[in-house]
């Protein structure tokens, strides 16, 4: 098995953030959209730095559509806010 490198270690951070954005998803009765989407984006963007260096295709697309669905989770919070006041 090949040495875990600083990318492995990004990667490894990214999971960390996709993996509390979900916990903390489920286990806010209100959870903030802007912590929920802006973690998960964070963590796709971290897993995407990983997957640059370490291509896996697949996962690497699925960390675009992450990433887009956190950017539109935000745009609407963003808008939600906005109407709010």
């Amino acid at each position: 098995m090949p040495p875990i490198d600083i990318y492995s270690i990004i990667g490894f951070f990214g999971a960390a953030c996709i993996v509390g954005a979900y916990f903390y998803q489920t286990a806010c009765d209100k959870p903030n959209p802007f912590i929920h989407h802006g973690t998960n984006l964070a963590g796709a963007a971290l897993l995407t730095v990983s997957l640059l260096v370490h291509t896996n295709w697949p996962s690497l697309v699925l960390e675009g559509f992450w990433a887009a669905i956190a950017i539109w989770g935000l745009a609407k919070a963003v808008k939600s806010r906005k109407v709010a006041s």
